[in-house]
């Protein structure tokens, strides 16, 4: 699927320049002016890179940057500050507050996408680890299995691929379509309630020894992997 980028700038300038370049480049991006509004964008669609200005209103983009690194959801999201400042204190700042990258402005746009592309490619490796875990759930992904509380779980080659996607980012509710191109490819049609009825299945194979639900189901919007049920 392609990557989508948020932009977090708030001269419409240099925003339109960068999201022209991503888009140029291949990448789906959205925009949000304030440190506000880029969280509320998260909220609606996670993104798989950030690009946050340093200076925002509301909320500055060292603000920011801690939120994300704070959430569940969002703790792994890679995230690049930009900013005018280039003294080596606010550097280091910037990356003790949780960014991957720092880019002093003006930069040039072909290094920043060649610094995204660097960190997605780092983002891609850390998340293909051969192991995911999370509430008692191993999937091991070199042998195709899965375990909880220590016990065999029998899952589909789907639901396996469908528990796959969910354990990526626990508590991040995956909407069906975002689920449709991650398990079943973007080029295949397939109806959104097929997500249903496999998502039912993971459920009662998650569950057939007994343990909470770790399936949580958002109404109008999609599933999660979330222990934390009333959160």
């Amino acid at each position: 699927m392609t990557p989508l980028i948020l932009i977090v700038e708030d001269e419409e300038p240099l925003a339109e320049m960068l999201r022209y370049n991503l888009d140029k480049s291949g990448f789906r991006t959205m925009v949000a002016v304030t440190g506000e509004e880029a969280l509320q964008k998260v909220d609606m669609e996670l993104p798989d890179l950030a690009v946050v200005d340093w200076m925002l209103p509301e909320r500055s983009g060292i603000e920011v940057c801690r939120v994300l690194r704070a959430r569940d959801d969002t703790r792994k999201l890679p995230i690049i500050m930009l900013t005018a400042r280039g003294e080596e204190g606010d550097r280091v700042l910037g990356l003790e507050a949780g960014a991957d990258d720092y880019v002093v402005k003006p930069y040039s746009p072909r290094e920043l996408i060649a610094r995204i592309n660097a960190l997605l490619r780092r983002s891609e490796v850390q998340s293909a680890l051969p192991q995911k875990e999370y509430a008692g759930v191993v999937v091991d992904l070199d042998a195709h299995k899965v375990t909880r509380d220590g016990a065999p779980v029998r899952l589909s080659p789907t639901c396996f691929k469908l528990l796959t996607t969910l354990m990526e980012r626990p508590g991040y509710v995956f909407s069906r379509d975002r689920l449709l191109g991650r398990v079943w490819g973007g080029d295949v049609f397939v109806e959104p309630r097929t997500v249903d009825v496999h998502i039912r299945r993971l459920r009662q194979a998650l569950n057939a020894r007994g343990g909470c639900d770790l399936i949580r189901t958002v109404r109008a919007s999609g599933y999660a992997i979330d222990e934390q049920q009333d959160a």
